[in-house]
C-alpha cells in the first residue's frame, strides 16, 4: 500500500480519528489492518522473530515508520521484548552530583556505548538505600528496564543480592566478582593510592591530611585501609577527616586540617571539587600552595588544570570506564554469563603545580597514624582523625 494511502485511511477511520473528541492513540491493530495482516504478525516484524517474509517485514515497518508508530512499552514488556533501557539509581544528594565531573564524564560515557545500540538509561535520584530497593523491586515488577549498573557499592551492601534475586541483569561499578552475584568493574584503589602515598614521601612530607568522602562506601575504604598500611610500609602521619564529597565540606575539612596542630604539609583530596575548595580555603589563609603544603586530588578533571596552581592528580579516562561498564552490561543482558571481575586501567599520577619537596628543615620522621572515632561537629563535617 502507497504511502499516501496510508495517511488518508488513518485520516479517515475510526480507530484512530473520534469525533467527539481528538485523534486517538494507534493501536497495532490500526497497523495490522493498514498492512493487510494479523496483529500477530505486527508483533513478529518489531520483535525481529521469524514467521514473516522480507516483504512483509519491511511493509509492516514502513507504515509504522509512517505514522511514527511503536508498540506500547508496557505490553512489549509483557511479551518479553527488550525495553531499550537501562536504569541507574543513585542515592546521593542531587546539588552534589550536578558539580561532580566524574558522574558527567561516567554517564556520558555510559550513554555513547549503549546508544550505539538504540538503548536508552533512566536515571532516578532517590534519597537512600531504602528508597533504591524500592525502585528495584517495582522495576522488576513493571520489566521498566533491561539491566541496572549499580554504583556506590557500600560496606555490607544489600543491592547486588536482591537485584540477583530480581533476575534484573546487571553491572556493580567498583566490586570484584567474588564479592557479589554480579559482574563487576573495579579499578585498583589500593594501587592508586599507595602511588600518591609514595610520591608525597619521596618529596620529604611525612605528616599528610587525607579529605575522604563517604566512609561508608567500599572504595573509601579501601582507600583509608591502604593508608593505615603507610604507617608501617612509609612510616607517615596521616590525619583524616570524612565528608560528603561537596566542595562546602571540602572546605571546612582543610580549615580544619590547617587548624590541626601539628599541622600537616601534604593534604590528598578524594575528589576534583573539594581539591579545588581546598585550594581555596589555603589561599584565603595565607598558606602557600606548594610552598608550605602540597595538595594532590584522587580525581582528575579539566578543572585540576585551571586552577592556579594547577592541581597534582590521579587521572583516569572516566569516559571509557563509562564505555567499558555498558559494554559489560550489554554483555550480561545478551548472554546472562556467570559473573566476573573485569578490571579497568589503574589511575596515573600526573604532576602539576600543586606539589612540591619539603624545605629540609620542616621534614618530620614518621609517627603512627592519627585514629580517633568520628563525631559530627557543629559545622556538619566529622572532626580530624
Amino acid at each position: 500500500m502507497p504511502n499516501d494511502q496510508v495517511a488518508s485511511e488513518v485520516r479517515t477511520s475510526s480507530p484512530v480519528t473520534d469525533s467527539s473528541g481528538p485523534p486517538t492513540r494507534l493501536r497495532s491493530t490500526d497497523i495490522a489492518r493498514l498492512a493487510g495482516v494479523s496483529v500477530s504478525a505486527v508483533s513478529l516484524a518489531f520483535n525481529g522473530r521469524p514467521g514473516l517474509s522480507d516483504a512483509t517485514r519491511q511493509r509492516i515497518l514502513d507504515i509504522a515508520e509512517e505514522l511514527n508508530w511503536r508498540p506500547h512499552r508496557a505490553a512489549r514488556a509483557l511479551k518479553g521484548a527488550s525495553n531499550e533501557a537501562i536504569g541507574i539509581v543513585i542515592a546521593r544528594p542531587a546539588q552534589t552530583l550536578g558539580v561532580e565531573p566524574f558522574f558527567a564524564q561516567f554517564l556520558s560515557g555510559l550513554q555513547s556505548r549503549l546508544s550505539s545500540n538504540g538503548i536508552a538509561t533512566q536515571l532516578l535520584i532517590v534519597e537512600d538505600v531504602t528508597a533504591q530497593l524500592a525502585v528495584y523491586r517495582r522495576w522488576a515488577a513493571e520489566h521498566r528496564v533491561d539491566g541496572l549498573v549499580l554504583l556506590d557499592l557500600t560496606v555490607d551492601d544489600v543491592r547486588p543480592q536482591l537485584v540477583a534475586d530480581l533476575g534484573i541483569p546487571a553491572v556493580v561499578l567498583g566490586s570484584h566478582a567474588d564479592m557479589t552475584p554480579l559482574t563487576g568493574v573495579w579499578v585498583d584503589d589500593h594501587a592508586a593510592m599507595v602511588s600518591v602515598l609514595e610520591y608525597l614521601v619521596s618529596l620529604g612530607h611525612g605528616h599528610i591530611g587525607y579529605v575522604t568522602g563517604v566512609t561508608s562506601y567500599q572504595h573509601t575504604q579501601r582507600r583509608l585501609q591502604t593508608v593505615d598500611e603507610g604507617r608501617a610500609t612509609l612510616g607517615i602521619d596521616v590525619t583524616c577527616v570524612a565528608t560528603d564529597y561537596s566542595d562546602a565540606q571540602g572546605a571546612l575539612a582543610t580549615r580544619r586540617l590547617m587548624e590541626a596542630a601539628p599541622r600537616c604539609t601534604a593534604i590528598i583530596y578524594d575528589n576534583d571539587i573539594m581539591s579545588a575548595a581546598g585550594l581555596g580555603v589555603l589561599t584565603e589563609m595565607g598558606v602557600q600552595v606548594p610552598g608550605e603544603v602540597s595538595i594532590v586530588s584522587f580525581d582528575d578533571s579539566v578543572l585540576m588544570s585551571l586552577t592556579h596552581p594547577p592541581i597534582t592528580a590521579l587521572t583516569r579516562d572516566t569516559f571509557a570506564l563509562g564505555e567499558l561498564t555498558a559494554t559489560e552490561l550489554l554483555r550480561v543482558v545478551a548472554d546472562r554469563p556467570a559473573p566476573r571481575a573485569v578490571q579497568a586501567p589503574t589511575p596515573r599520577l600526573i604532576v602539576r603545580g600543586s606539589t612540591a619537596p619539603l624545605e629540609s628543615a620542616l621534614r618530620r620522621e614518621g609517627a603512627a597514624i592519627v585514629s580517633v572515632a568520628p563525631r559530627t561537629s557543629r559545622d556538619g563535617v566529622p572532626p580530624v582523625r
